[in-house]
């Protein structure tokens, strides 16, 4: 029998290329009141946005680590650098952006989507601040807003100070509060009533700076029958420090509305990806998630849909790889708080290497959320015998006018199929990849083309060198 090798560090391609670090302005390492003011007065923020960071501090300070799931020991907020302004302004032509970031983004694809018409709006953050932002004129004379969080606050003050914080709460959890403190960048979309935004905006974080923090805030508000889909994407390159992702998603869908909300995580293995997502949804509305969890050391992501209207719906499909040294945890949590209410979770994970993979999830019907129809699928893929998967549903049903269904897989690649497939000519290596993705295609599906390959390239990556 031929051994087996496993690869530690993975060659990403562009995702790992680096860019020196150069910056106009950034805080010191560490978090205090004199930082987080710091950062206010760098953005020239009204006083409300002040008081609610400092009072998220002061709930980050009093709250602990969550007593379940990863150990976030490694969470040093006294060797984190909270902002950093790079040496660029935000600019509506790619030819103003600084040219080494410009080619960042270049080989990420993003201006090359944005050219050939597949994205109508296209978002750029680098470290702390958004360096590109540009939109079509067409939704424009809609009355669709999309810029970046804080040219939404200068300049939808009252619209962002009515939804700000809303959703999400600097008390949800300590990281949600370490986000509300120093929160920078970030988008803002507003889609009016009976708008259809036909081709999906994007945004797109990149962190490049090691030992840093990114902290980016998106609001999207849609009002009733209007549509949007909407895709987020992220990386970093690898660095031997500690990184830190704790962004917000606060959406909220009006009646009628439909959001499809499409991400794909992609950052290195030093980064503790602790992200918040949680969506409002109004009568007859939908949210739509579609999520991919690559790269990351520890990731602890749980997008919320709190189903506040009658025949509102929540539709989540996910994915998430865990490999060598990776500990993601992940899945979805649904609220039922209005009759008539529907939802489905569809979640995969694969884990190889000794990779830990976890689906946590919860679905919770309130009294009140009578004739309620809620289905939960969790299938779970070890690609070796190191490697390990949990599934962890919490389920809270608090009336009996519920159809409730839950199912749960956890499983090896069959020898059988390998052995079938080799016996028709495909090398063992192709032939396990090909289960995988696979595995992987119903999720493949939901996402955008360019997402698609993306993810597809991503699960090439991970087995490369697993087996052989």
């Amino acid at each position: 029998m031929r051994k087996r090798t496993e690869i530690q560090e993975m060659d990403r391609g562009i995702y790992d290329e680096r860019n020196p670090f150069t910056y106009r302005k950034k805080t010191e390492q560490g978090l205090s009141e004199e930082i987080v003011r710091e950062i206010s007065r760098e953005k020239n923020e009204p006083e409300w946005l002040l008081e609610m960071r400092l009072k998220a501090l002061e709930i980050f300070n009093q709250k602990e680590n969550p007593n379940w799931g990863p150990d976030l020991s490694a969470v040093d907020m006294s060797k984190v650098i909270t902002y950093i302004h790079p040496d660029a302004d935000m600019a509506s032509d790619w030819q103003d952006v600084p040219e080494e970031i410009r080619n960042t983004f270049d080989k990420l694809g993003i201006p090359e989507a944005e050219k050939e018409a597949m994205l109508s709006g296209v978002g750029a953050q680098y470290d702390s601040e958004v360096v590109y932002h540009s939109m079509q004129k067409y939704l424009l004379d809609q009355g669709v807003v999309y810029t970046d969080f804080e040219s939404g606050v200068r300049e939808y003050e009252d619209i962002v100070r009515q939804y700000f914080s809303k959703c999400i709460t600097p008390n949800l959890h300590r990281y949600a509060a370490l986000h509300y403190a120093v929160f920078s960048g970030g988008s803002f979309v507003y889609v009016p009533e009976g708008v259809n935004v036909d081709v999906p905006l994007q945004s797109y974080f990149r962190l490049n700076a090691p030992g840093a923090g990114q902290f980016e805030h998106t609001l999207i508000i849609l009002e009733k029958g209007s549509y949007c889909h909407f895709i987020e994407g992220c990386s970093a390159p690898k660095y031997n420090a500690l990184n830190l992702h704790a962004g917000a998603v606060e959406l909220f869908v009006g009646e009628g509305a439909t959001l499809r909300y499409s991400t794909i995580e992609n950052w290195s293995r030093n980064m503790y990806n602790l992200n918040t997502k949680r969506a409002m949804v109004e009568k007859n509305g939908t949210i739509q998630w579609v999520s991919g969890s690559f790269g990351s050391e520890v990731s602890m992501l749980y997008p919320t849909s709190v189903l506040l209207g009658e025949g509102a719906k929540n539709e989540y499909t996910g994915i998430s790889f865990a490999g060598k040294g990776q500990n993601i945890d992940t899945g979805a949590q649904v609220i039922h708080a209005a009759p008539y209410t529907a939802s489905t979770i569809n979640s995969k994970s694969i884990s190889k290497g000794g990779g830990i993979g976890t689906y946590r999830g919860l679905v919770k019907v309130n009294k009140n959320a009578h004739h309620t129809k809620s289905t939960v699928s969790c299938e779970s893929l070890m690609l070796d015998n190191e490697s390990r998967q949990d599934t962890i549903p919490a389920i809270d049903i608090q009336n009996d006018d519920v159809d409730f269904g839950h199912e749960a897989k956890i499983g090896r690649i069959s020898d059988a199929v390998i052995f079938y497939l080799m016996t028709r000519g495909i090398p063992e290596e192709e032939a396990r990849a090909t289960v995988v993705r696979g595995f992987a295609d119903p999720i493949a599906k939901e996402l955008p083309l360019e997402y698609a390959v993306e993810m597809n390239n991503l699960i090439a990556l991970e087995l490369e060198g697993s087996i052989g």
